[in-house]
């Protein structure tokens, strides 16, 4: 991944606070809240906006059917967007303590 995709990335992260920014030699970035607190939606639309229910321009149905097809993908859309928004960081991770043999 090229360095200069890699800090737009970072800075959009920030700039929706889910990760926090420190300059200087020791600087770095962190998370800004508990990952139990970031969710996926919240993740993905820092990065790449919000996600939309779309058909490409060029495909056109009839009317009722395209009213229909919209309909739907925007039932999908919201499914979508809720079930990433109940997936927390902290459901992604083993933070369990390790176990000693």
């Amino acid at each position: 991944m090229p360095e200069r995709f890699l800090l737009q990335i970072l800075r959009d992260l920030t700039k929706q606070r889910i990760l926090q920014s420190t300059r200087g030699g020791g600087g770095g970035f962190m998370l800004e809240r508990p990952p139990r607190e970031i969710s996926l939606l919240e993740i993905i639309e820092a990065i790449d906006g919000p996600i939309a229910t779309g058909l490409p321009s060029k495909i056109n149905f009839p009317n009722e059917t395209d009213r229909r097809v919209r309909s739907e993908l925007e039932r999908i859309t919201e499914v979508v967007r809720s079930r990433l928004a109940t997936i927390h960081l902290s459901d992604l991770f083993d933070t369990a303590p390790a176990e000693t043999a």
